[in-house]
């Protein structure tokens, strides 16, 4: 009898071992998954040496392409003077010099940077910062939060709350703290339908007559600012982040800007926010803070939010009492100061447009296809609608898989993707080339075609 093939053991270790994220255990047992072994470029390289364009930069994160030699040096450099340090009652100089980094190219305000090490953690550590800041200043009835409906920023349970998918968040409902939700700003999601304006004004409406109800009560707004990305890449009609900005300052209300998914350049601007000029009272970052290269988020706070933690005496109780013991990892944080030197050294920003309008393009020949309900892009963030009745927009049955159907097709163009439902998602890393777009938008037809 042969000896299993590689492929085929670890294969069964992970049939054996694992329990992936977000994904039905019995089905994936029953399945043959593709095995990922390395990584170069835009691409991923299987088991068995097959290439496949990046279609999604490994779940959003990826920025410059896979194995770039200089994220790769500045992180063994790292490793050679220190794998990992403390942040509680010690300092570092790469925590130090990223945090320098952060606030002069974020939104200006931003004064200050706590470190975690995912998106969830980001948000949750801003929800509760949030929280505290109103106990510290003495209006403690201000302790509800307003999220999107749709809105999706993460799996702790602070995260989860502000959330607004039932399909992930409803069986966690006994667990969580009571938040309010507003509508969406999307015409597709809104139940009026109507031109974007519309739809704007009506959802900014909507948060306005809340917040003007109940913002005695209200701590923070939490958005993902232009496109709602799990919710099916919802891109929000021009002038909403502005809006929604000015009404929370109105009502005395802080405002969270989850940008782990819209930052560093996804919507062609290094932060989404910088786009409507708006500088949150809090900033998310992730993903794409490190390259996608190691596991690192930050939480960036105005001065107005940090000074309300500084007492004169450790009793005076205001001390942050949060952390995590790989706060400021010294080499997720080298790996982030060469990302922003790439970002500089390879003009990264000043290559995006010609490569959005590029993927603008290419999409453009997919919206007459019967099966194509809505296209939504913003920068190179993008969600392809799949629908069984283009008149009707009715959507294919749940059970049919379709969105999954399709991304599975692409991979015999070399391509892999992933959807969220029968949304298909292009989310490349920003290294893409003109003709690997066409190669990305050309899977997505291929994939098309299977269909009955």
């Amino acid at each position: 009898m042969a000896s299993p093939s590689r492929t085929d053991r670890w294969i069964d270790l992970d049939k054996k071992y694992l329990w992936h994220p977000f994904t039905p255990m019995r089905q994936w047992s029953d399945g043959t998954p593709l095995v990922i072994e390395r990584a170069e470029g835009n691409y991923l390289i299987d088991s068995e040496g097959r290439r496949y364009l990046d279609g999604v930069s490994s779940l959003w994160v990826n920025v410059h392409g896979h194995n770039r030699p200089e994220i790769n040096q500045a992180i063994r450099e790292q490793l050679d003077r220190m794998a990992h340090s403390t942040l509680l009652g010690l300092a570092h100089p790469t925590a130090a010099e990223l945090a320098e980094r952060l606030v002069a190219c974020a939104p200006p305000g931003l004064t200050r940077v706590f470190y975690s090490d995912s998106g969830s953690t980001a948000v949750e550590i801003a929800l509760k910062l949030a929280f505290q800041y109103w106990q510290l200043a003495g209006r403690p009835g201000k302790r509800r939060f307003v999220h999107l409906e749709h809105a999706y920023h993460g799996d702790t349970l602070g995260a989860v709350a502000v959330g607004g998918i039932p399909h992930f968040h409803a069986v966690f409902g006994p667990l969580l703290i009571e938040s309010l939700a507003v509508p969406t700003p999307h015409p597709y999601r809104h139940p009026s339908g109507g031109t974007p304006e519309q739809v704007r004004d009506q959802a900014l409406a909507a948060l306005a007559d809340l917040l003007r109800a109940r913002g005695h009560e209200i701590a923070a707004f939490i958005l993902e600012p232009l496109v709602q990305g799990a919710a099916g890449m919802l891109v929000h009609p021009e002038g909403y982040l502005a809006g929604a900005a000015a009404l929370c300052r109105e009502h005395d209300v802080l405002l969270i800007a989850d940008e782990v998914a819209t930052g560093f350049g996804r919507t062609g601007t290094l932060f989404a926010c910088a786009q409507e000029e708006v500088t949150p009272d809090l900033l998310c970052l992730a993903k794409g803070l490190t390259g996608g290269y190691t596991p690192l988020a930050a939480t960036l706070a105005t001065q107005r939010i940090y000074d309300q933690f500084l007492g004169a005496r450790p009793e005076d109780r205001r001390t942050f009492y949060h952390g995590h013991t790989f706060t400021g990892h010294p080499l997720g944080c080298a790996a982030a100061l060469a990302s922003l030197d790439l970002f500089e050294r390879d003009r990264v920003l000043e290559m995006l447009p010609a490569k959005i309008d590029r993927l603008r393009v290419a999409l453009d020949q997919l919206r007459p296809h019967p099966l194509v309900g809505d296209i939504r892009q913003r920068g190179l963030m993008v969600g392809i609608e799949l629908v069984a009745d283009r008149v009707t927009g009715a959507p294919f049955p749940a059970e049919a898989a379709t969105g999954a159907l399709v991304c599975t097709a692409a991979r015999s163009s070399g391509v892999l993707l992933r959807p969220l439902g029968d949304v298909v998602v292009l989310m490349p890393p920003l290294s893409i080339t003109h003709d690997e777009i066409d190669a990305l938008v050309g899977a997505v037809t291929a994939g098309l075609a299977t269909l009955p």
